[in-house]
């Protein structure tokens, strides 16, 4: 996973860095359990090259669910892997992974 990557290891450090970014933050959900470790990982994949391309225009979140539940309910995360592109911490866009880095590419670009 890419460095520019965080990962917040509660709700409380969640909310830190959406307040603390100046930039949108692609916020990712992921799980533990054995029907979310393979998109997940995939899911890694992809944000970490994303990461790393857009550094200077939005902060990447990689959010375990069970460590972040408030957040994930708030922005209406009902499973892994799923993503939401938030301004401002209001969601602009959000989707279910894993999607290819081209698309999420596309996605971005219509909203940054």
């Amino acid at each position: 996973m890419a460095k520019r990557v965080h990962q917040p290891r509660e709700d409380a450090e969640f909310d830190f860095i959406l307040r603390m970014s100046a930039l949108p933050v692609l916020a990712y959900f992921t799980g533990t359990w054995p029907k979310a470790i393979e998109p997940c990982r995939a899911m890694d994949l992809v944000v970490g090259v994303i990461a790393d391309e857009y550094a200077d225009r939005l902060t990447a979140v990689r959010t375990d669910i069970t460590r972040c539940p408030a957040a994930t309910e708030r922005y209406g995360i009902t499973g892994a892997a799923s993503y939401v592109l938030l301004k401002d911490a209001e969601p602009v866009a959000h989707g279910t992974g894993p999607s290819t880095t081209a698309e999420l590419r596309e996605l971005l670009d219509s909203h940054l």
